[in-house]
């Protein structure tokens, strides 16, 4: 009998195969918003909340990391509260709007918003307020799930009001094995690393012949220091996290 660890692999490769299939051309369209707003002097700002702001972490100040990339930190959208807590904060107006004035976007930034459901009223509402400012957004989400979600009071489904969106081919509820009347093995932090990384290697190959190329270097790398502390330098201006 398949280990189901092993199947739980199968099944991520198969979703990551069929991501590669169907949304890779999407990567590229993402990626020259990103490459865009880089030289007009903007950031990536990532949102999410519960366990998707963890692409935020994922982006940030990290080796091969796109060092124009800003997380949006809010302890009410995290679990510092707990997490019942941030599970009700999230389905509450004005909590996106609120963590978003405090970063003070502008037209020249990119908003990526990260929401497997892709109806909860914060990431619809952080998407709402960016169209506002015409700020672009890019959305990785669920359309399966989103598709079956309940809406928020916003009646607006995530995918539906961004510049560009990456479905990550997860199904409703996002667990992949089923054990009894259960589902467990999440995959959507999986899927969702593997997209966002995917469109900053091709911001990389975009940005290769800038004079300071905008990634960093792990710590432990030789050159690090040297690369990292102009990178740093150049951004502690504008990020609030260095």
């Amino acid at each position: 009998m398949e280990k189901l660890s092993q199947i739980y692999a199968s099944k991520i490769n198969l979703i990551l195969k069929k991501i590669i299939k169907e949304e890779n051309k999407k990567f590229v369209s993402c990626a020259k918003l990103i490459r865009d707003s880089y030289k007009k002097g903007g950031q990536l700002f990532i949102f999410g909340t519960g366990h998707s702001r963890l692409l935020g972490e994922e982006s940030f100040h990290r080796a091969g990391g796109f060092a124009a990339a800003c997380p949006i930190r809010d302890d009410n959208l995290n679990f510092s509260k707990g997490a019942r807590q941030a599970t009700k904060i999230e389905r509450t107006p004005l909590v996106a709007k609120k963590a978003l004035e405090k970063y003070k976007l502008t037209k020249n930034d990119i908003l990526m918003i990260v929401s497997n459901s892709g109806v909860n009223h914060a990431p619809v509402e952080a998407a709402l307020v960016a169209r506002q400012k015409k700020i672009k957004t890019i959305a990785i989400t669920s359309l399966k799930f989103s598709k079956k979600a309940p809406l928020s009071k916003l009646n607006k489904r995530l995918y539906e009001i961004v510049d560009i969106y990456i479905d990550n081919k997860i199904p409703e509820g996002d667990s992949i094995i089923d054990i009894n009347k259960f589902s467990v093995g999440p995959a959507s932090t999986i899927t969702g690393s593997f997209i966002l990384n995917s469109i900053l290697v091709e911001v990389g190959g975009m940005l290769k012949n800038e004079t300071i190329f905008p990634f960093y270097i792990s710590s432990n790398m030789p050159n690090a220091k040297e690369n990292n502390n102009v990178l740093e330098n150049k951004f502690k201006k504008i990020n609030p996290h260095l």
